[in-house]
């Protein structure tokens, strides 16, 4: 499957692209609607159709679906938002096909009804559904009729995610064409687009090149993972140190730490201030314990070059003396991941860890403690990808933004979307781990990006493999079943 992501104009060059390589718009109209009919007749072979269309081109798409529905042997009724005499262009024409009915859309479309297709507004719609739209997409919401979606629901925007004033379609499937837009992958768009299928219409794969927005699948960094070979051992496979706080406050380091570990790091070490070494050690045994003392202590501990990736952090507290050790591990040649603490440490004055980032860092914000680095970027932002890519460029490194739909942005631009992560994930330390995970990826010399996508979506895969009944400490222990079916039983490389 192709894991580019187009924006709504994006979308628009590829079907003009498309017409230039000799496939006339309607040829793409018609097979939108023809993958329309399909997904219906696939997923809900019986009972009527209705069909709400709309005045544009997805109006066009749900006339042929209606078509291609009738000539299989369904009883399809059509239901048109405005005048049919005011259609235009390739919507004109598709509809001048349609022998049937069309009756004037209203909630009256919908009783009888054993299946929705819901053609009314596209991607590009920018404004609040209102009038006889507004209506009957109530009424939709409010019946128990199953929906499928041309290109998006509609009242959801293809570029955000988001319904103006709060009244869109929650389609059971949705179609879409060519590639995936961000309203498929970006909450809360992608839950009102149920499954998403994504229909080849005859749009040349060259359209989609120049992308620099992506799906989170493993294709975006497969070529780059860090297999062990048979000739290597521990020591070419990296060292990962993960920084600890305080006696009362050691479980987040470990939980990164087996993250790092089961991610494949040769060794992984927990840097322990003196007060928390009795208790650090009594929870580890194939990662080490490696005592330190402030933040020169830690600067001597990363002075040894083999320790090449450090997580700092979870559990170590907010303070001054936070800023101190990231500053220690930031000056050290050691690839870097900053969570949780890290980063809120600096929230009276972010732009002083902004000054010591580099291309090997990962910073890994919650939304909350994005805010407190980055304030106001997220609700200036016209989306959650373009508040991480902002983000990305202001710290001149990666930024991987958690949620439900984790957003991971290099400072060059690139940007991926996670949509791998089940809702059990949301359980206390989980983040923890993410940060070891892509910390041992780090450590075995993945670049930072690939680094942090892969490790959003082995953390996500191990959560969904595990299922409901989730706690963190699962994760790393879930990570081998995830791994063997990633690397499909091969053998390792000589």
């Amino acid at each position: 499957m192709s894991h580019e992501i187009l924006s709504v104009a994006q979308s628009y060059e590829s079907d003009r692209i498309a017409a230039a390589r000799g496939v006339p718009a309607l040829t793409l109209m018609e097979n939108a609607g023809r993958a329309v009919a399909d997904a219906v007749s696939a997923r809900y072979p019986g009972g009527d159709v209705a069909v709400l269309c709309g005045p544009g081109n997805n109006g066009g798409d749900g006339f042929v679906a209606a078509r291609l529905l009738a000539a299989r042997g369904r009883t399809v009724r059509l239901f048109l938002l405005g005048d049919r005499a005011a259609l235009k262009g390739d919507a004109a024409a598709m509809a001048a096909q349609w022998t049937g009915a069309v009756d004037a859309l209203s909630p009256a479309a919908l009783p009888g009804a054993g299946v929705v297709i819901d053609a009314l507004f596209g991607a590009g719609l920018s404004r609040p559904l209102e009038g006889a739209a507004k209506a009957v997409v109530e009424a939709l919401g409010a019946s128990r009729i199953p929906v499928v979606a041309v290109d998006v629901p509609s009242g959801i925007q293809g570029d955000t995610g988001r319904a103006p004033g709060g009244v869109c379609v929650a389609a059971d499937a949705t179609v879409t064409f060519f590639r995936k837009k961000p309203a498929h992958v970006l909450l809360p768009g992608r839950e009102r687009c149920g499954t998403v299928i994504v229909a080849d219409i005859g749009i040349p794969p060259e359209a989609a090149h120049g992308a620099t927005l992506f799906e989170n699948t493993p294709d975006l960094w497969r070529d780059r993972f860090p297999w062990p070979r048979i000739s290597g051992h521990k020591y070419s496979r990296g060292h990962c140190v993960c920084v600890s706080g305080p006696a009362h406050a050691t479980g987040a380091a470990r939980l990164a730490a087996r993250g790092a570990l089961r991610a494949g790091a040769g060794l992984v070490s927990v840097a322990s201030p003196h007060d928390a070494v009795a208790v650090n050690a009594a929870n580890l045994t194939a990662i080490m314990v490696k005592p330190f003392a402030g933040a020169r202590g830690l600067s001597g501990l990363l002075a040894d070059r083999r320790l090449n990736a450090v997580v700092i952090g979870p559990g170590c507290g907010t303070g001054r003396p936070t800023q101190e050790l990231a500053a220690a591990v930031l000056a050290s040649p050691a690839a870097a991941v900053l969570d949780a603490d890290a980063l809120t440490a600096f929230q009276d004055e972010p732009t002083a860890l902004f000054a010591q980032l580099r291309d090997a860092a990962v910073l890994t914000p919650h939304e909350g403690e994005f805010e407190r680095i980055f304030p106001g970027l997220l609700a200036k932002a016209e989306n959650k990808v373009e508040a991480a890519r902002a983000a990305a460029a202001a710290a001149h490194c990666t930024v991987l933004l958690k949620g439900a739909d984790t957003v991971i942005a290099a400072a060059d631009g690139r940007a991926a979307v996670n949509t791998d992560a089940p809702a059990w994930l949301a359980t206390a330390g989980a983040g923890d781990v993410l940060a070891g995970i892509i910390g041992g990826l780090l450590a075995q010399g993945m670049e930072s990006f690939a680094a942090a996508a892969a490790g959003a979506w082995l953390h996500g895969e191990a959560a969904s493999r595990f299922g409901i009944g989730l706690i963190a400490e699962d994760i790393p222990e879930t990570l081998p079943q995830v791994l063997r079916a990633l690397h499909g039983g091969q053998r390792p490389a000589p």
